[in-house]
């Protein structure tokens, strides 16, 4: 299980030579996307010739009877690299459609240490880390969505659970408003921005004391607690 960037950053500020050393020996990969793929692994500099890496795609339109034919060189006795689209495979990824038939088939699983936005934002975030949901995506329907977000701040003041959601780039702002409109003031909400980026920023502060932000169109991790 091989993680991947989160931000436009060099590799080496992030993967240890160990995590070089783990995916040099690997020839088939299973990747969400096929194209960035082969651009990531290229740009390490640890394969001679990209070109005889061997890819297969799994994404969120990958169906479980496609697996046993993707996964066909563990059989064969070769290691596959599962390659996530960006963090870790199979945390808000589909690659966990691979890791439970490896599971199933009795074929080792072993995960490499690398980003994941969720625990990031998590650490940074001062929120509860022994009690957390994480979400995906929210409603978009103006409606659904303050629905969503209500319900959420109540199992959380019940639970003492902290609330982990993301959204897509563009929407950023139009969650962040519906947010600081919608939860009551001394719910504390956290939004972390460009995680290991050059533009990483966290803000986590009760809804009665968030400052006006013009959040960015880039990846960002909401969380809150009641």
């Amino acid at each position: 299980m091989i993680p991947n960037l989160i931000a436009e950053i060099h590799p080496d500020k992030i993967f240890s030579s160990l995590w070089r050393e783990e995916i040099a020996s690997l020839r088939y990969f299973v990747v969400e996307d096929l194209r960035s793929a082969r651009q990531f692994l290229s740009s390490l500099k640890i394969y001679e010739n990209i070109s005889t890496l061997s890819f297969q795609k799994l994404d969120r339109e990958t169906s479980v009877q496609e697996i046993p034919e993707l996964l066909r060189p563990l059989l064969e006795g070769f290691d596959v690299g599962v390659l996530s689209e960006s963090g870790s495979p199979g945390v808000a990824d589909p690659g966990a459609l691979a890791v439970q038939w490896a599971h199933d088939h009795e074929v080792q699983v072993r995960p490499l240490v690398g980003p994941s936005s969720i625990l990031l934002a998590l650490m940074a975030s001062g929120l509860n880390g022994q009690r957390f949901s994480f979400h995906g995506y929210l409603p978009i329907q103006d409606k659904e969505l303050s629905t969503a977000v209500k319900r959420l701040e109540r199992e959380s003041r019940e639970g003492n659970v902290t609330q982990i959601f993301i959204e897509s780039p563009h929407r950023n702002a139009k969650l962040l408003a519906t947010l600081k409109r919608q939860l009551l003031p001394e719910t504390r909400l956290c939004v972390a921005c460009d995680l290991t980026g050059a533009q990483e920023k966290v803000v986590s502060l009760p809804i009665r004391k968030w400052p006006v932000w013009d959040l960015p169109k880039m990846p960002c991790i909401f969380l809150f607690l009641a």
